[in-house]
């Protein structure tokens, strides 16, 4: 890796949603993502979602967690898709 790629890498930072709803940078990546207009967040290997992204490409309305417990805090459910077993407590709760 050349120095120049190096230290490109050094400065990134990703944009993630706290529990209080507003937007931070940060340079660890978020471990979940989640919709802003539906409220909802699953794995980042969602199938449900990459096939959202592809199809329709709902991008724009992306967000990302640290943590799922921040996206709880955030007011996010789980993914009926990927978080199958949350996802059944949170509809019984």
């Amino acid at each position: 890796m050349s120095e120049r790629s190096e230290n490109r890498n050094l400065h990134k930072t990703y944009t993630l949603m706290g529990a209080d709803k507003k937007l931070y940078k940060s340079e660890t990546p978020g471990t979940y993502g989640g919709n802003k207009k539906t409220k909802v967040y699953g794995r980042m290997d969602c199938p449900a979602a990459l096939r959202a992204i592809a199809k329709w490409g709902y991008v724009k309305d992306r967000v990302f967690f640290a943590d799922e417990q921040t996206a709880i805090e955030a007011g996010f459910r789980p993914c009926a898709a990927c978080q199958r077993e949350k996802y059944k407590i949170w509809k019984t709760v």
